[in-house]
């Protein structure tokens, strides 16, 4: 069931545990307590945290007293997952199949996850499938168009003149879905999930020029295996880019303040 998407994604985040989580982490942590707040995890429940990362979303769940598994297709984050949260029951997993009977859960939520995978229909099904009746899925992915903190690297890649390697293939036209609002709730509606609500998250990323650049100059990510792709010359004149771009959102003491934007959508199995 894995599709040419699937398989690349699975190598563009082999080993890169480590440089994730010194760089997009805490990016991606912001919308943590509202995904759990959505899904309804609260003390005594039983929540899946897919694509939990660095496990993030299982740690604060487990905070809040939830009984929580969690899984990620990494070997790397889940043992980091694993050390973030002891008391949970953290494994090797990937979308669209998990390792879990029906129903049983009584939440579950993914943190980006769906940016990852080749049929986020299916996943979102399979998501369903192990949600008990009744019971609550919260997602969130990237909105589309990009906020402009977000699209810096990206502008810092097309100043330099590169373009996508062809061996990092896009989503499949028809797996694909409009990255808004309307276009997301219409994905959970698809999947069978009912009184589906979807709203725009906004927020101001706070980071440095250095941290910032660690996790494309690492290879996270696809905008890091874009730069990672490029020869030594090329990959210094986007980073000089990325420099003076930098410029726009810098404040004090050079902190940079980078506008992002997320789609965060629930609904009930």
């Amino acid at each position: 069931m894995q599709t040419a998407f699937d398989e690349s994604e699975r190598g563009a985040w082999a080993g890169q545990a480590d440089a994730y989580a010194v760089s997009f982490a805490k990016l991606c942590a912001y919308p943590v307590p509202g995904l759990l707040d959505t899904a309804g995890v609260r003390e005594g429940i039983r929540v899946l945290d897919v694509g939990t990362g660095t496990g993030t979303a299982a740690a604060v769940a487990c905070a809040r007293g939830a009984k929580v598994t969690a899984v990620d297709a990494e070997p790397g984050m889940v043992a980091r997952a694993g050390l973030a949260v002891p008391e949970g029951d953290v494994r090797l997993a990937a979308l669209p199949c998990l390792p879990f009977a029906d129903d049983e859960f009584d939440a579950v939520v993914g943190n980006f996850v769906l940016n990852h995978v080749g049929r986020p229909r299916e996943a979102l099904r399979e998501l369903q499938r192990v949600t008990r009746p009744g019971g609550r899925i919260a997602v969130t992915i990237w909105a589309v168009p990009t906020a402009a903190g977000q699209a810096l690297l990206g502008r810092a890649v097309q100043a330099a003149g590169v373009t996508r390697p062809a061996r990092l293939p896009a989503l499949a036209p028809e797996d694909d879905f409009p990255r808004t609002e309307q276009g997301f709730a219409a994905l959970l509606g698809e999947a069978g999930l009912t009184d589906v609500i979807c709203d725009t998250l906004a927020w101001d990323h706070q980071t440095t020029r250095e941290e910032w650049w660690s996790g494309p100059a690492a290879g996270v990510a696809t905008i890091g295996q874009i730069v990672t792709s490029q020869d030594p010359v090329v990959i210094a004149e986007i980073k000089n880019h990325f420099e003076s771009l930098c410029a726009e959102f810098a404040g004090p003491g050079g902190v940079l303040a980078l506008p992002h934007a997320a789609l965060m959508a629930h609904g009930q199995a």
